[in-house]
């Protein structure tokens, strides 16, 4: 997407994040170390976006970190309460200065086997381990956070039974929901 037309692209800081591979060897030991890294490092990116008067894309938005990631460590047991509470009120300050994103595209994709074969095909060495409950629960609270979210501006690409990197019909077939999506708010 940011390819074809052009956009700045801000991905996930996974290279340089010092805590993955201590959080998938030990989930509870690092999980909050991990989820303040993301909160700090999505931050400096909206920092940084605010900036400028390019188009940007986030890969992952600041609300995930904590309406899918934290809550998903939290109500498994991983979180410390005391842990989840300050990261909450952080996430709450933060937001005091957070514009609502023009757009969130969520890509929706039900079938936690594509999930598995996506995260294969990247081959990270921290991701050879996940578990696939685990991915199972990410993917009900990303459905629950935007079941209940409350900007308008909202796109749901459901991807479950498409393939857009081996077929071009479904690849054109999101971009073009996505620029009468962009039409429409423009």
């Amino acid at each position: 997407m940011a390819k074809k037309y052009n956009w700045k692209i801000l991905l996930e800081e996974v290279d340089n994040n010092p805590y993955l591979d201590d959080f998938y060897k030990s989930m509870k030991s690092w999980s909050f170390h991990l989820q303040i890294f993301f909160l700090n490092s999505r931050f400096k990116q909206i920092q940084n976006i605010s900036k400028t008067n390019s188009t940007i894309i986030q890969d992952r938005s600041i609300y995930e970190d904590y309406e899918v990631f934290t809550k998903n460590l939290f109500d498994s047991g991983i979180l410390l309460k005391r842990e989840f509470k300050n990261y909450k009120r952080l996430y709450n300050t933060i937001l005091e200065y957070v514009k609502v994103p023009d757009l969130l595209i969520y890509i929706r994709n039900k079938n936690i086997n594509n999930i598995v074969n996506n995260i294969k095909k990247r081959n990270r060495k921290f991701e050879k381990k996940i578990n696939t409950e685990y991915l199972k629960n990410l993917n009900n609270y990303y459905e629950n956070w935007i079941k209940h979210y409350s900007n308008k501006n909202l796109l749901i690409i459901d991807i479950t039974n498409k393939d857009f990197i081996k077929n071009s019909k479904d690849l054109k077939n999101i971009y073009n929901i996505i620029e009468t999506k962009i039409n429409e708010l423009t």
